[in-house]
């Protein structure tokens, strides 16, 4: 039951949704009298669109970006991690006990032949090995770890058609 729930139909988005998503991906602080302007609509009509489109769960949080080398940690590392294969059961406890560690920006967890890419915003490259040895290396589930250090990051959000 708990599957069907999590199953629904995929939401229509009309033009001024797709605009409203737009403008708040941009900058979810702007006003409500410049999210009505871009779509063009009446200003009570925008505070209702975007009412819907938070209670339908398209737009899920409002949040800052924050600049890692504003506050120290300019160096940025994909971390891929395999789980050894008689360690699966341990996969949820892995994964709940990494995805709240401070420095961990974004977790993923994956089909192939990689089990998670941990996104690791650190100061330096002593903090990136300090972290794959006290928090990978040292666990007995992990079987091997990759690490790609990022020269760059964009990020478009999700563009609705």
């Amino acid at each position: 039951m708990a599957d069907a729930k999590r199953i629904r139909e995929v939401e229509t988005l009309d033009e001024v949704d797709r605009i409203l998503i737009a403008a708040l991906q941009a900058d979810s602080r702007t006003t409500n009298s410049r999210l009505a302007a871009a779509a063009g609509i009446a200003e009570s009509t925008c505070v209702s669109r975007v009412r819907s489109l938070v209670s339908r769960g398209i737009v899920t949080d409002f949040t800052a970006m924050v600049d890692p080398k504003a506050i120290g940690f300019g160096l940025q590392a994909l971390i891929s991690v395999s789980i050894r294969a008689g360690a699966r059961t341990h996969i949820p406890a892995f994964r709940d006990s990494i995805r709240v560690m401070p420095r961990v920006v974004q977790l993923f967890f994956l089909g192939g032949s990689e089990d998670f890419i941990i996104h690791l915003s650190a100061r330096d490259t002593d903090d990136v090995r300090d972290f794959v040895l006290e928090h990978l290396s040292a666990d007995p589930a992990v079987a091997s770890t990759r690490t790609s250090m990022v020269f760059e990051h964009f990020y478009n959000g999700v563009t609705p058609e």
